[in-house]
């Protein structure tokens, strides 16, 4: 409890003007506040506002955790909620519905978050993209409704547009647990609303039998690269992975649920019943205040200190970076293993070489304590301090708290009856807030001469366009945030992160500031990227700030899809190739037109006029998904510019 306090405390202090900003902005335009502490938006949406049946937009990739309470719940750029909430209608380009059939019964050591482990492996990190994921099912009965929101949570992993589950008895159980009864009646009295149509069809149809599903571990440094626990050790040996895990990580909006935290406290009793404590590092995030004042009165955070845990604030904390992390160096090999949703390249500690894995939180659990990669806990002994050989026995825990959840601390601010007179407060000198002005209109003209500010090598996740951890204290200030631009991307002229040529002194720089030499000197630049550029995080700031810092246009194999109309939203020009072979042809130190802007329409492809510094050129189609409506954003310099010349 004293860490907890400690770190509230602390956040209050660092934060207290981003906190005052968000206050004093709901409070004039009438919207609550869930103050610091509350915990993660997606708990508080799936404890307090989620119900079967609802559409809801957020601004978070992970907000498809809605689904498992039967919900459509959809992660859109900061600039899409602008739009609902000033009363524009939301589109999307109707995806194709994927359906993943669960057979058989959860059991023993292998848990949801199993689940959505094994269709990432199968689906890849781009395989759901343009898609809904809908599980059926007669498996789906033996998942709770928290167990069905960690699958359809890390469904943004595979670039889900969402993920759903049916309506059933475990998600009834769960409103009436969290004070929505009546809610319940009206779901039974609509039942046949809430689940899938006799006879629906499927784009795509995965099955999996839940009774021989076995639990997974996957990465590193990617969320679809899955393994079977039973095989991690033996894989990480062969490929050179550090074995011993440095720490274990559990929480996060993925796995922070009463069961996940009950489960993960009778493995630490174990131990400690033998005298064990856990050999790795073991940190807990509690997700929202109402799991953390109920695991503390009920005993679970008490028994995970014992063993070794810290339990941290509710947050998102070390899942996205905000980990003040010292025990080991940066660029020093290490092993961690966490029940988060990603495991990028340096998202969780900012140390590139730290092999990240992600898993259910009891089988963190039992790594933590076993301190080992190649520890597999439905077959491997733990040695006691006596010189004991114990098995671990499978975890068990209750779905949901026996006398009801505990709400803990009141965190919820109310806005005023009438916030019409109040000022929204943002200080002039602030580093950490910065009010946005308008971008520039297009001009007109076709976009000549663009200088290829990087060109791009393999995987760029939204980390690597804007990183987070210690950047986010920023993310209100666009200027100063805007000093991470895509230094997470590698360079193909020479493999290097944040080190590209300046090609108009020739010297080598970092990625912004080269980007900000450009803008200086008038010179508008373009970044050329691989496959499923853009995946990850919904994060706004990696379409913010290359329009900031001078970019026009992001040319791409294949984008993911909220950065793409992230893109679209700040009037740069997402386009790809519509030969892919054609990134090949792009030089790091080549210029490149953008021609046919001035008959811009939906469906119909511009063309790329590349000069290459030996005077040689060559031309090759680009193609696009602009609307009409999003053309004009384009037109306009941005959409909220647009959105200001409709209100004249």
């Amino acid at each position: 409890m004293a860490t907890y306090c400690l770190t509230v405390a602390r956040l209050q202090e660092i934060n207290q003007e981003v906190y005052n900003f968000l206050a004093s902005a709901g409070a004039k335009y009438g919207v609550g506040f869930w103050k610091p502490g509350s915990g993660i938006i997606h708990q508080i949406i799936l404890e307090n506002y989620a119900y079967p049946g609802v559409m809801l937009i957020g601004t978070d990739s992970h907000t498809p955790n809605g689904g498992g309470l039967g919900c459509i719940c959809i992660g859109v750029g900061g600039a899409d909620a602008v739009d609902v909430m000033a009363g524009i209608p939301w589109e999307l380009k109707c995806p194709n519905v994927i359906g993943v059939k669960l057979t058989g019964t959860l059991s023993g050591w292998t848990s949801p978050k199993d689940v959505i482990l094994k269709v990432a492996g199968i689906l890849t990190v781009k395989g759901g993209t343009g898609a809904i994921v809908e599980y059926h099912g007669p498996g789906v009965d033996s998942i709770s409704c928290t167990g069905m929101a960690t699958i359809c949570n890390m469904g943004a992993e595979i670039g889900a547009t969402t993920s759903v589950f049916p309506y059933n008895h475990r998600m009834r159980t769960y409103l009436e647990k969290t004070g929505r009864g009546e809610i319940a009646a009206q779901a039974n009295e609509n039942q046949d609303l809430l689940v899938p149509d006799s006879g629906c069809h499927y784009d795509q149809i995965i099955e999996i039998n839940l009774s021989e599903l076995k639990p997974h571990i996957n990465g590193p440094f990617t969320p679809d690269l899955a393994h079977p626990v039973s095989d991690i050790g033996s894989v990480a040996e062969k490929n050179g992975w550090p074995l011993d895990v440095k720490v274990g990580l559990i929480g996060s909006c993925t796995n922070s649920s009463y069961e996940d935290m009950g489960r993960a406290a009778s493995l630490a009793k174990q131990a400690l019943d033998k005298g064990l404590k856990c050999k790795a590092q073991f940190t807990v995030t509690p997700g929202s205040e109402q799991i953390r004042a109920t695991i503390e009165r009920d005993g679970y955070a008490k028994m995970l200190r014992d063993v070794g845990g810290v339990v941290l604030a509710n947050a998102c904390g070390p899942c996205i970076g905000q980990w003040d992390r010292r025990d080991v160096k940066k660029g020093e090999k290490n092993t961690i293993v966490t029940s988060f949703n990603r495991n990028f390249t340096a998202r969780n500690d900012a140390n590139p070489a730290t092999h990240a894995f992600v898993t259910s939180p009891e089988i963190v659990t039992a790594l933590a304590i076993a301190g080992t990669l190649k520890f597999n806990p439905e077959t491997d002994f733990l040695t006691a301090p006596n010189g004991e050989k114990f098995k671990l026995l499978p975890p068990t825990g209750d779905e949901l708290p026996a006398r009801d959840f505990d709400p803990g601390q009141d965190t919820y601010q109310h806005p005023p009856a009438d916030g019409s007179g109040l000022r929204v407060d943002v200080n002039p000198q602030s580093n950490r807030l910065q009010l946005l002005e308008p971008f520039d209109r297009w001009n007109g003209k076709d976009l000549e001469d663009l200088q290829v500010l990087i060109k791009v090598k393999g995987k760029c996740t939204t980390d690597h366009i804007s990183a987070a951890g210690p950047w986010l204290k920023f993310r209100g200030h666009l200027d100063n945030i805007s000093n991470n631009l895509l230094i997470g991307a590698v360079n193909t002229e020479n493999d290097a992160v944040n080190k590209i040529r300046n090609y108009l002194t020739g010297e080598f720089g970092g990625v912004p500031d080269v980007a900000r030499y450009y803008k200086k000197h008038n010179v508008s630049w373009v970044v050329v990227g691989d496959e499923n550029y853009g995946e990850g995080s919904s994060r706004e700031h990696a379409a913010l700030e290359p329009r900031h810092l001078g970019g026009r246009a992001i040319i791409v194999k294949s984008f993911a899809r909220i950065h793409e109309t992230n893109l679209k939203k700040q009037g740069l020009l997402p386009l790809t190739f519509s030969n892919p072979a054609d990134y090949d042809k792009i030089r790091p130190d080549d210029k490149i037109s953008i021609v046919g802007l001035k008959s811009f329409a939906p469906g119909k492809p511009l063309k790329a006029v590349i000069k290459h510094s030996d005077g040689s050129s060559e031309t090759f189609e680009l193609n696009h998904t602009f609307n009409e409506t999003q053309s004009e954003w384009f037109q306009a310099g941005s959409a909220l510019n647009r959105m200001k010349e409709l209100q004249k």
